[in-house]
């Protein structure tokens, strides 16, 4: 699976200039101190939202979830992308049309709440419709899998459903989940999900 991500930031918006590595509140330069750094940290506010869910009141609980989780690491937690994204050529959402974005995805939001719980098949289809849109929007500069992975984990918890997309050490799942994601093969997303709420 490929991971060639391209990001149009000839400012150095999010990038150090010298390292090349994320501009970061611990100051790091290596990227492998803060791939380490950022998987510690982002467990411990996974956990806390484990405790303490929020709860979904359309898609500015998005970046309320990734403002939680990557708080103690970037500046920009929490708020959406100034640059452009692609990823093996495939452009993710221009930046320049996020409002439309945000305000169809409210509406696969209000839609998934008026869902009966009792209806498992279209409960996992309308997750893997928002899931596709979520990823396809990618509204941040990192940390976007993560983000919407708790984002879809706290949409089930609200139908009183388990949901977790990145179980450890359960590599089909997560071959899965990114087949699905980066092809936008909302199928593959509804049959991923199908299995795994409970």
């Amino acid at each position: 699976m490929s991971n060639s991500y391209r990001y149009v930031d000839p400012d150095y918006t999010y990038i150090d200039s010298k390292s090349g590595v994320l501009k970061n509140l611990a100051d790091i330069t290596d990227s492998q101190d803060l791939l380490f750094f950022e998987s510690v940290t982002v467990t411990k506010r996974i956990n806390e939202l484990h405790n303490n869910p929020i709860k979904i009141n359309g898609i500015e609980s998005l970046f309320s979830i990734h403002q939680h989780l990557f708080q103690d690491i970037y500046g920009w937690a929490g708020k959406k992308r100034l640059v452009e994204i692609s990823k093996d050529g495939k452009q993710f959402f221009p930046t320049s049309h996020f409002e439309n974005a945000f305000n169809f995805i409210d509406t696969l939001i209000e839609s998934f709440k008026n869902t009966k719980r009792d209806n498992s098949h279209e409960i996992a289809e309308k997750l893997a419709e928002i899931l596709d849109n979520v990823n396809y929007l990618h509204p941040f500069r990192d940390g976007n899998g993560r983000a919407q992975r708790e984002f879809l984990r706290m949409l089930a918890l609200e139908k009183g459903m388990s949901l977790n997309l990145n179980p450890p050490d359960d590599k089909n799942v997560y071959e899965r989940y990114m087949k699905g994601t980066v092809n936008s093969d909302v199928k593959i997303l509804k049959e991923l999900i199908f299995e795994l709420i409970s």
